[in-house]
């Protein structure tokens, strides 16, 4: 039963963190994380990003959100650091992690048929962290919240 409790307030803590709007929350079998995010949810604010950006903080982040889940790829034009791309569905669960993309590469990078969230967090951060597919995104915005949860 303790083992129970535990799990309960894990999951609390994490439910707690996802209230917080300008922070994602991402768990699953390796733990939690947590990044500080800018949140770009209009197609002017996706198609700039985080170009031009000479550097990030280790824990820091951007959130695409679309309006619905759609065919998504990115690309890495005027990006001057190198990411990793956290492709999720419309339940904020990860289904592609693309690690290291190539800074000012050109080559698309496809991250799904019916992708709705995508973070963007320093390259090799993933790897470091252990995520991987099957992660669960928690942020107000995604759906999987509760809204309720953040009263």
């Amino acid at each position: 039963m303790s083992s129970m409790i535990v799990a309960s307030a894990v999951w609390a803590g994490a439910a707690h963190a996802s209230c917080q709007t300008d922070k994602v929350t991402i768990t699953g079998p390796f733990g939690e994380a947590q990044f500080s995010i800018d949140i770009v949810d209009t197609p002017e604010t996706r198609a700039v990003g985080l170009m031009n950006v000479p550097e990030m903080g280790r824990f820091t982040g951007m959130l695409f959100i679309y309006d619905q889940p759609q065919p998504t790829a990115f690309w890495m034009r005027n990006t001057l650091i190198p990411l990793d791309m956290l492709f999720a569905d419309q339940d904020g669960v990860i289904v592609k992690v693309h690690e290291n993309a190539i800074p000012l590469d050109e080559t698309p990078i496809f991250g799904g048929d019916a992708i709705q969230y995508v973070l963007e967090i320093n390259g090799g951060m993933s790897a470091i962290l252990g995520i991987q597919e099957g992660a669960q995104m928690h942020h107000p915005r995604i759906q999987e919240t509760d809204d309720e949860s953040c009263s």
